[in-house]
């Protein structure tokens, strides 16, 4: 009987396999459309609610092609990463801590990128202010949305950037 159970359980995951996210070959696709974003861009930012305000940011591509940083205007830093099969972000806030987050789900074609929280350095109290969640959206070539998800006492917040590269 083991043997019977141990030869379905087998074919079950064979025929699930295709139903789980190609998570290595997403995770290069979607670095591999972060790399493609080096270079100077500008556009607005906003907290759920409030008015917009400008914001530049660059991208370069760093450690031999390895990582990708993402300097924002407003006192922002996020470097992506491979870490085997995952994509990684850590997020360099302006809260003064650093959210470590890995990509948990993929658009068709990497078109977004959604991160979820893993853990995070320099936390003062779990009720502090942090990103707790991040998803980065390729609208067109030249235009993308980042939107951040910052967690505190609890309650959660949202924070678009939206940017278009300098022509």
């Amino acid at each position: 009987m083991a043997k019977k159970a141990f030869c379905v359980l087998l074919i079950c995951m064979g025929l699930a396999g295709p139903l789980f996210p190609r998570t290595q070959e997403s995770a290069a696709g979607g670095f591999d459309k972060l790399q493609a974003l080096a270079g100077e861009w500008e556009g607005t930012v906003a907290w759920t609610g409030k008015t917009a305000s400008k914001v530049s940011a660059h991208y370069y591509v760093t450690g031999n092609g390895s990582a990708v940083v993402e300097d924002l205007s407003n006192g922002m830093t996020s470097v992506y990463h491979l870490d085997g099969a995952d994509l990684r972000v850590t997020h360099y806030c302006a809260a003064q801590n650093q959210p470590r987050l890995r990509a948990t789900s993929f658009g068709t074609d990497n078109s977004d990128i959604r991160f979820s929280f893993v853990d995070i350095t320099n936390l003062r109290s779990p009720s502090d202010g942090h990103v707790s969640g991040l998803e980065i959206r390729f609208l067109e070539t030249d235009h993308i949305n980042i939107t951040f998800q910052f967690t505190s006492n609890g309650k959660d917040a949202f924070e678009l950037v939206d940017l278009r590269r300098k022509k």
